[in-house]
């Protein structure tokens, strides 16, 4: 009878190629079904776009008689091809986040390889003494992968949303013009009115994609700022408690925090449904610490866990790449704090 091996000693360079051996395997996996899911997309894409060309051509069979047929089937026609382009540019989103995921993972495989050929071809004495934390290289990807997702996310539902519209808007509002004026007219002090809502969401869209006075002034007045913001387009009691010594911080510190701040609070004021939410933000000589506090409801047992739909667990990990910590606790009918500490690194 054959004795099962023992495993290789932890940290070592056997260790370590058995570790980004599996991790290579799963990645390849993921990308394989990522690449299932793009084959998918791209099919329901095109036959969107062949709706879309059919609902186009409709248009222009109806636009020379305007004035024979019946107002409320030019405005279905019209509301049949917002909606047929609506679907394309929803589905088409989700194509290209699924690419940019398949790319990365495609990439991060190859990576993986080229370190794993390295690793085989040296010495075992050359790096036995260096530890390899399980997935630093993977946690790093995976927060890289989630942040494209996210703005591919903002992207999508912030300023390509709008200016689908818009132009969609114009081009009703163009054609208009050449049977029905008033009406014509009618639609542009719409579309001035819209135009004015569009500018203001770009204008959010960018200050949560990047604020820049997170870079001219620092995390406190930028979290100050953001949270004022909020309250006054909500409504919402949202309020912020500054103690310490305002000061600047890292530039990757203070863009860790402060996008920790707005997830904290988004999964507040939009999951759990608060009606109060509390940010603390404490600064002394050597450590940052952060609480959001709210009173709405608790979030169940994924939060945390392997599929975290609020991407909590991703935060957590985030926090840790800066050495330090993020507890979540929540209790029904006693609210739900969230704690961040870190340490805060001198030159």
């Amino acid at each position: 009878m054959t004795e099962k091996a023992a495993p290789p000693p932890e940290g070592s360079l056997e260790a370590l190629v058995e570790l980004l051996t599996a991790e290579l395997e799963k990645v390849r996996s993921e990308a394989q079904e990522i690449g299932l899911l793009v084959e998918q997309n791209r099919g329901e894409v095109e036959k969107l776009r062949q709706r879309q060309a059919a609902v186009s051509t409709r248009l222009k069979q109806i636009q020379p008689a305007f004035d024979t047929v019946p107002r409320e089937d030019i405005r279905a026609a019209y509301e049949t091809a917002l909606d047929a382009q609506q679907r394309l540019f929803n589905t088409g989103g989700e194509l290209e986040r699924l690419q940019t995921k398949q790319e990365v993972l495609v990439r991060f495989g190859k990576t993986m390889q080229a370190v794993l050929d390295t690793l085989q071809l040296n010495k075992p004495e050359a790096v036995a003494t260096s530890a390899a934390p399980k997935s630093f290289l993977v946690r790093l990807v995976e927060a890289q992968e989630t942040e494209r997702l996210r703005l591919s996310r903002l992207m999508h539902d912030g300023p390509a949303q709008v200016l689908a519209n818009f132009i969609l808007q114009v081009e009703i509002a163009g054609r208009l013009f050449e049977i029905d004026p008033a009406q014509a007219k009618s639609e542009l002090v719409t579309l001035k009115g819209n135009a004015a809502t569009s500018f203001q969401r770009i204008r959010d869209f960018i200050f949560d994609l990047r604020p820049m006075m997170l870079d001219d002034l620092g995390l406190a007045p930028t979290t100050r700022r953001y949270l004022d913001a909020m309250k006054e387009k909500s409504g919402q009691d949202l309020s912020f408690i500054f103690t310490g010594t305002e000061k600047r911080l890292p530039s990757h510190y203070e863009v860790i925090l402060f996008r920790a701040i707005q997830q904290l609070v988004a999964v507040a004021r939009d999951v759990c449904q608060a009606s109060k939410v509390k940010t603390m933000l404490d600064l002394d000589e050597n450590r940052v610490r952060i609480i959001v506090e709210h009173d709405g409801k608790v979030l169940d047992g994924k939060a945390m866990g392997e599929d975290d739909p609020y991407e909590l667990r991703n935060l957590k990990e985030r926090v840790e790449m800066l050495g330090g910590s993020f507890q979540y606790e929540g209790q029904e009918g006693l609210g739900t704090r969230a704690i961040i500490e870190a340490p805060i690194l001198h030159d």
